[in-house]
């Protein structure tokens, strides 16, 4: 890496540290990694997670298909490797924002188990190390097809819609993840207390009651 900042004459400046940011800031930074079949709920989850932080004086920040797809991953399809670059650049985005003391909350499939690990080693090689969370929303296939909200399982049996993570396209579920969370089982306010749970037990976040208006 060294050389290839040479060879581009670009020299890394010192800034900042990341605790320095955390003391000014009152939070450390985190990444939140949402992942689970299309339907299964994770963009549900991380939006009342973001709010429920934010409302409690959390600075955090959601990720999602909407805000990526449509802009910084705007150039990417949904072939295997498109889809891995779709994460890589996620992660480093992610990364980002958790170094500037940031919760950040990524709602994605990213159905590779080898993309998450590598999500996870990016955030682990950072000085120090930038904590990880892996949440597996979880629900069975029946499910999330019956849910099918945008109408997507039904064009992918139909094969209008190609390379369909679920379908025509593997979801390799995380094999140790920090939460598993099955969305038929419990409500959306039920999974956002579990995971605020975890991240106050973990020494994460503290919540702060604001003041009302």
């Amino acid at each position: 890496m060294t050389d290839l900042w040479t060879n581009r004459n670009i020299t890394w400046h010192e800034g900042l540290t990341r605790e320095e940011r955390n003391i000014y800031r009152g939070q450390q930074g985190i990444t939140i990694w949402l992942t689970g079949l299309s339907a299964s709920g994770k963009s549900t989850v991380a939006t009342a997670l973001e709010q429920h932080l934010l409302h409690n004086g959390v600075a955090a920040y959601r990720l999602d298909g909407d805000n990526i797809r449509f802009g910084l991953n705007k150039d990417l399809g949904f072939s295997e490797k498109d889809r891995n670059e779709n994460i890589r650049r996620i992660a480093e985005v992610s990364k980002l924002f958790a170094d500037a003391s940031t919760v950040s909350i990524t709602s994605f499939i990213s159905p590779y188990r080898a993309d998450r690990i590598t999500a996870r080693e990016l955030h682990s090689a950072a000085s120090p190390p930038i904590p990880f969370i892996e949440v597996h929303i979880d629900v069975p296939l029946e499910v999330a097809e019956a849910r099918d909200p945008k109408g997507l399982y039904k064009k992918a049996r139909e094969g209008i819609i190609k390379e369909f993570t679920g379908i025509s396209a593997p979801y390799e579920a995380p094999e140790s993840p920090e939460l598993k969370i099955r969305t038929d089982q419990v409500s959306v306010e039920e999974a956002v207390q579990e995971i605020v749970r975890y991240l106050e037990q973990e020494g994460y976040v503290t919540l702060k009651a604001l003041a009302q208006a």
